[in-house]
C-alpha cells in the first residue's frame, strides 16, 4: 500500500501530563499522566524512523544516545539522531543542548555524580515554532512545560547521566563513553528552498522537510518509506483522509491534498534531500 495510517499509542510517564491539547483527548484524572504518543507501523516493528509527541510537566533526565557504530558494537541495530519541533512551551521552558564549555570524560563523570552537570549544560529558552536537531553524542535534556514532535532514528537506547535524584537507573559509564561534551552547534540545513518547502534536516541519517498547504505529488524513492506528520490542517493522501495528530507512511508516488492552513512534516531515511 502506498499510504498507511499508523496506529497511535499512548505511553504513561511520571513527567507527563493529563491535559494534552492539540486535538488529543485528555487523560482521566485518576490515571497516570501521558508523556508520549507514538505511532506504530503495522507489521513492522523495526522501521528506520519513529515519530513521537512529547508532553512534559517536569524536566526529563540529562541523557545521551550512541551513534550507529557505538550501538552496533553493543549488538543494537542503530544509534539515535533526533529532532524536535516545538508546538507549545510555557514562558520559562528550556531545553539543554550541549555543555557550556568543552568537558573531558572525567569532568563529565564527576559533574554527573555530584549534580553540577545541571548547571554546566546550555539551557536554551524555547517557544512554539522552534526547531532543534540533536545528533547522537549530544548531551541534552528536555525541560518542563513543553509539547513537541520528535522525529528520530528508531532506537530507544538512552543513557541517563543524571536524573535530579529520581530513583531511576543511571548509565553513567556507557553515557560518558558516547558523549561529545562540548557546546552545541546546530547542523547546517538548506532551509527554505521553495515557497512551500523547507529542509530542516539534511541527513546523514534522515531528511526532514516542512511543507505548507496545497496539492502536491510526493515521490518517495524506490525501497524507501516516508513519514508524513501533519502538525495542523487536514486533507487526503491518495484518498486516505488525515488530520492534525495523525501519522502516515508513504511509498512510491502519492497525491497529497492539504488545506491551506496546513503545516506539514515529512521525514525519510537518507543522506540528503531529493
Amino acid at each position: 500500500m502506498p499510504v498507511t495510517k499508523l496506529e497511535m499509542h499512548r505511553v504513561e510517564k511520571p513527567w507527563g501530563r493529563h491535559s494534552l491539547g492539540f486535538g488529543f483527548a485528555d487523560q482521566p484524572a485518576d490515571a497516570d499522566p501521558v508523556g508520549e504518543i507514538w505511532y506504530k507501523t503495522p507489521g513492522d516493528d523495526t522501521p528506520d524512523l519513529l515519530v513521537k509527541y512529547l508532553f512534559t510537566s517536569e524536566k526529563l533526565s540529562v541523557q545521551v544516545h550512541p551513534d550507529d557504530r557505538q550501538a552496533q558494537a553493543r549488538g543494537l541495530p542503530r544509534g539515535k539522531d533526533e529532532c524536535w519541533t516545538l508546538l507549545a512551551a510555557e514562558p520559562d521552558s528550556t531545553i539543554a543542548l550541549g555543555t557550556l564549555e568543552p568537558m573531558t570524560a572525567e569532568q563529565l563523570r564527576d559533574a554527573a555524580l555530584d549534580g553540577s552537570i545541571e548547571q554546566k549544560l546550555d539551557w536554551k529558552p524555547v517557544k512554539a515554532g522552534d526547531f532543534f536537531y540533536a545528533k547522537s553524542g549530544t548531551v541534552h535534556a528536555i525541560g518542563a512545560g513543553i509539547t513537541l514532535i520528535e522525529i528520530q532514528q528508531n532506537s530507544e537506547t538512552t543513557y541517563r547521566l543524571y536524573d535530579y535524584g529520581r530513583p531511576r537507573e543511571l548509565h553513567l559509564e556507557d553515557g560518558v563513553a558516547v558523549s561529545d561534551a562540548r557546546p552545541f552547534v546546530a547542523p547546517e540545513a538548506p532551509g527554505q528552498i521553495a515557497e512551500n518547502r523547507a529542509i530542516l534536516v539534511n541527513g546523514p541519517k534522515f531528511v526532514l522537510e516542512r511543507w505548507t498547504g496545497g496539492d502536491r505529488s510526493v515521490k518517495v524513492p524506490a525501497g524507501v518509506k516516508g513519514w508524513f506528520v501533519p502538525v495542523t490542517g487536514n486533507g487526503t493522501a491518495d484518498g486516505t483522509k488525515w488530520t492534525a495528530g495523525d501519522c502516515l507512511t508513504f511509498e512510491g508516488e502519492v497525491q497529497l491534498q492539504a488545506s491551506e492552513d496546513s503545516d506539514l512534516l515529512f521525514a525519510y531515511p537518507g543522506q540528503q534531500y531529493a
